[in-house]
């Protein structure tokens, strides 16, 4: 490609410079034909020095009539030329498109888009200083918090509308001795009542004026004896209250003694006694090393017993932890076998033991002998479950049997209904039904010992290992999905509906319900590692537990209802005291290793 092919063709430019530089001039076809007509755009290009003299190879004179027409052109202006303005000849002026009046530099070399998409998130790991502070709802400034709110609301509503609206007294709001009790209904039954009060009552049959609503008879911000209402009878403005009508008012409790600018009833909301907010330990009273613990979210390796001794499958060994006297035994190992789950009678002294071979074996714990092996599955058995002489054990063949461990046969009933190995069972002994969970993320519900699920739930999408029944209401049942679901999910059993559900945030790997109080316990893996008390139905946190560095697999829940103890697969057993105390006969009091002899026995 030759130099005047690289050469732009469309206009004429004259450039000057200072006189230190040279100064020169691009005129393309400037020079004028004989006949005096336009410029010819045939010549070269011709390009003359400045003050120096020095020309090019190429260069020659220019013409001075041929310049002089040029400049004459380009003042008037060509259609075919652009003109170059010479306001500023030393440099181009920026020309603004699309823009108006407003000045936007252009900054050449940067990409605004791909810098823009750069800017780190606020709240991305790489600006923690600036990522927003979750308020953890478990703390007891949330709780006081919300105590407050609930005591101001009560307020108001009492200051607005009296007793006009009846409301529900908050039950840990206990009325004081010193004030009277409200005489006011906690429940709408009537929806005929259109006015309050109603007129065709009695003045007999009324409330007193504090109590009964009626048009404000008292100013806030003055106060007058009753002697200046008796006397006061020439005042333009009602003077007398309902009570005065039948004499003097002898209520010491009236808001027309009051020298407080709120009601009686307000006062009982402020001044009442408080259910101060419980507070529960962040850091575990107890930690038991647990070496060889399986970090696997299919198997259920730990179990509380009645008799108040935890039991633990370690490997090939179950140990036993007595929680009296702390003390350690071990119950068997089985050599050639590994231990996948560990389940306690409900009351006696017997544990029962699955294999990885596929095998159920029933021990004493008190003598530390084994009373039979019972087969049947082809595979390791994950979930174990008692109800009195019934055990019922899940596989991961997927078979569901139930056994009589007071007869010789080795099983009962044959389930088959999940698709995937079975890795939750919980039995409701109060109802009869057994909920089982498999990792074909199915949730069925068995009446007793039928072959045929009463209930098919398909609602989580992911394992169901966590599986719990309510001890306060007998056909409420809560179940968790694994990573993939995240959520806690509430069924009524006698309904087959869900009736609530709450997302977590993190994979469900256990659920217990308290024992003394209307509240749920889970543990969790992927990807937070804690422990949440959760409050009935309103699935507030109560506390968020943390300590464990694995997922929380393991979960069991002491006798007395007062303690948790979760394990991970950090090798990890803690201790959580998580509730009150509630005495109860024979169970959770210190010495109950020592009433094994009392419970009773398979045979």
């Amino acid at each position: 490609m030759t130099d005047t092919e690289t050469q732009p063709r469309n206009t004429s430019s004259i450039v000057t410079r200072s006189m230190e530089h040279s100064a020169a001039i691009d005129v393309d076809g400037l020079q004028p034909d004989g006949n005096g007509a336009a410029p010819s755009t045939s010549r070269k290009r011709s390009k003359v020095t400045g003050a120096n003299g020095h020309h090019r190879a190429e260069s020659e004179p220019i013409d001075p009539l041929a310049l002089s027409t040029a400049l004459h052109n380009l003042e008037h202006g060509v259609p075919s030329r652009e003109r170059t303005p010479l306001g500023s000849p030393s440099r181009k002026r920026q020309r603004m498109y699309g823009y108006g009046d407003r000045f936007i530099p252009q900054r050449e070399g940067r990409d605004l888009h791909a810098a823009f998409n750069l800017l780190p998130d606020l709240n991305s790991p790489t600006t923690p200083s600036k990522s927003k502070k979750r308020i953890p709802q478990g703390e007891l400034h949330f709780q006081r918090t919300e105590e407050a709110n609930r005591t101001y609301e009560n307020v108001v509503r009492s200051e607005l509308f009296g007793n006009s609206v009846p409301q529900v007294t908050p039950p840990e709001l206990s009325p004081d001795a010193n004030f009277p009790s409200s005489t006011h209904s906690t429940t709408i039954n009537d929806p005929s009542r259109s006015r309050t009060p109603p007129n065709h009552l009695s003045s007999s049959t009324l409330a007193p004026a504090s109590l009964t609503p009626s048009t404000p008879h008292k100013n806030i911000f003055t106060y007058m004896s009753p002697q200046h209402h008796r006397n006061g009878s020439s005042h333009p403005t009602p003077s007398r209250t309902p009570q005065s009508r039948h004499g003097p008012n002898m209520n010491p409790f009236s808001d027309l003694y009051s020298i407080s600018p709120i009601n009686f009833e307000s006062q009982r909301h402020l001044l009442g006694p408080k259910r101060p907010p419980r507070a529960i330990s962040k850091v575990p009273f107890k930690v038991l090393d647990a070496p060889d613990l399986a970090d696997d979210f299919y198997l259920n390796l730990v179990d509380w017993g009645s008799s108040n001794i935890l039991g633990v499958g370690l490997g090939p060994c179950v140990f036993m932890w007595n929680s009296a006297s702390g003390k350690v035994n071990k119950l068997c190992d089985l050599q050639d076998d590994i231990v996948t789950s560990v389940s306690w009678i409900q009351r006696g002294s017997h544990v029962a033991i699955g294999t990885n071979k596929g095998l159920v074996q029933i021990w004493d714990a008190e003598r530390c002998r084994r009373l039979r092996t019972m087969t049947g599955h082809s595979a390791r058995v994950g979930a174990l479950a008692w109800n009195d002489h019934i055990l019922t054990s899940g596989s991961r063949d997927r078979l569901i049997f139930h056994r009589d461990v007071r007869q010789p046969d080795q099983w009962l009933r044959r389930l088959s209904g999940h698709r995937q190995e079975v890795c939750g069972l919980r039995w409701n002994s109060e109802s009869g039904q057994l909920a089982s969970g498999g990792n074909d993320n199915k949730l069925m519900i068995w009446d007793k010992l039928h072959s045929t699920p009463m209930y098919r739930f398909s609602d989580h999408t992911a394992a169901v290992k966590a599986i719990a029944w309510s001890p306060h209401r007998p056909h409420v049942l809560a179940s968790g999905g694994g990573t993939a679901d995240r959520r806690i999910r509430f069924w009524d059993t006698l309904k087959g509906t869900c009736t609530q559900e709450i997302d977590t945030g993190s994979q469900v790997c256990n659920l217990v319900w308290s024992k003394n109080s209307n509240e749920l316990v889970s543990t969790h893996g992927f990807s937070q590692n804690q422990i949440v008390v959760w409050k009935v139905p309103s699935m507030t946190q109560v506390a968020s537990l943390t300590g464990h560095t694995y997922r929380v697999l393991y979960l069991a829940m002491s006798p007395d209802g007062q303690t948790v103890v979760t394990g991970a697969g950090d090798e990890t057993l803690r201790f959580w005291k998580c509730f009150n105390k509630v005495e109860r006969d024979g169970i959770g009091s210190e010495g109950g290793g020592k009433r094994m002899e009392q419970m009773s026995v398979i045979r």
